[in-house]
């Protein structure tokens, strides 16, 4: 009997692999060697879940109630509490019947909302380095992705004047990301009134992915893409209870704002997932509505790993500025080599995962990434490490 030859599509052929998957099968193939390995390669918080929401879940898990299918665009109460959540946060009002809807992660949703909105050929604008799944979901709905470069004499900002005005005239979105994953950088209020301006001029979609807008340092909170003046007419904003409430497993998220970008979105939804789980909702009700020094707890724990990993680099002559938010370190490679070439050796001399900054972007070249999601005692043994595998004083210039 011969096997049925199955030919996978175009789009995923043309799809690269995904940058975490592939560092997860590197770490798993260090570990089968037996070696010890830290890994500084993914943001996934090891701390855990806040009790609190924990226990919610617990409780709405048992209640039969929860055990149907949930309503495709989400609770109503749990969108509700969204809206609540970013007039404290933001000062910004939403209507929580017409602009939020709840996603399974924003992962999902931003993945998606090319499907919803991008026809065969229309032009995406991203940043470069920037999160594989903005692309990714581009080449998904038949879009072409522009990249705008994010350097270092910018603050690692998109810079909108250097993008073809044949470009512009064309592009149907543009993603954004502050605090930014992979270049830690925070956009301030008048860089959004920019970004505002130029989406109005170009009648361009904004998309602004704001996974790590809770996660910041020193008391300085990144503010809102949906605070700037006219925000909502042009864009919608991510988030996700993720990163702010570790949570990367319960895969709950939302996006809120523009009300016909968010009509779409929830259409295609509706045709293809069939919502998130309601003892989920209950519990990221339960999340929303933690108090301040909860968060507090969870910042002063990456802001020490922060410094005594910063200080650490530094002191090995590593090239790298302080992050003022997200759980991520940016850092110039020490010696020159590519990227991919440097993390490689890194982890087969030391245990230690990180990702190459290429594999956010072309842009990324010339930088690596890595995580805080250790405790500082691990962070300390990879600075060790680090030292004695001679990974230290850089020679790149």
């Amino acid at each position: 009997m011969t096997d049925l030859k199955v030919q996978i599509a175009d789009r995923i052929q043309y799809l690269p692999p995904y940058l975490f998957a592939t560092l997860d099968k590197i770490k798993q193939e260090a570990a089968s060697g037996g070696q010890d390995i830290i890994n500084l390669g993914i943001g996934d918080p090891d701390l855990p879940t806040p009790d609190p929401i924990v226990k919610r879940m617990q409780e709405a898990a048992a209640d039969p109630r929860c055990h149907r299918y949930p309503s495709y665009e989400g609770l109503l109460s749990f969108r509700r509490e969204i809206a609540a959540w970013y007039q404290r946060r933001f000062g910004v009002t939403l209507d929580p019947n017409h602009e939020v809807l709840t996603l399974i992660g924003s992962k999902e949703g931003i993945g998606h909302l090319p499907l919803a909105l991008v026809n065969p050929g229309d032009i995406v604008l991203m940043t470069s380095p920037g999160y594989p799944v903005y692309h990714a979901g581009t080449l998904f709905a038949g879009g072409q992705s522009y990249f705008v470069p994010l350097r270092k004499e910018n603050n690692f900002l998109p810079d909108f004047s250097q993008i073809p005005p044949d470009v512009c005239g064309k592009a149907k979105l543009l993603f954004i990301n502050s605090p930014n994953n992979p270049t830690t950088a925070t956009a301030d209020l008048a860089f959004f009134n920019t970004v505002v301006a130029f989406a109005v001029k170009h009648q361009i979609l904004v998309c602004h992915d704001a996974a790590y807008s809770e996660i910041y340092y020193d008391g300085k909170r990144p503010a809102s893409f949906l605070e700037a003046t006219g925000a909502k007419e042009v864009g919608v904003e991510f988030h996700s209870l993720s990163k702010t409430f570790n949570m990367t497993g319960w895969r709950i998220g939302f996006v809120v704002g523009h009300r016909a970008a968010i009509a779409g979105l929830g259409k295609l939804k509706s045709n293809l997932d069939s919502g998130v789980f309601e003892a989920v909702q209950e519990a990221g009700i339960a999340a929303l509505r933690l108090g301040e020094e909860t968060l507090t707890a969870i910042r002063m724990t990456y802001q020490e790993r922060r410094d005594v990993f910063v200080s650490g680099l530094t002191k090995l002559g590593w090239n790298v500025s302080v992050p003022p938010a997200s759980f991520y370190v940016w850092a110039s490679v020490p010696d020159c080599t590519p990227s991919t070439d440097f993390v490689t050796r890194l982890i087969e001399k030391t245990g230690i995962v990180a990702t190459p900054g290429v594999g956010f972007g072309q842009a990324g070249e010339g930088y690596i990434r890595l995580t805080l999601t250790v405790p500082v005692a691990r962070l300390h043994e990879a600075l060790g490490r680090m030292k004695q595998a001679g990974f230290a004083v850089s020679t790149c210039v």
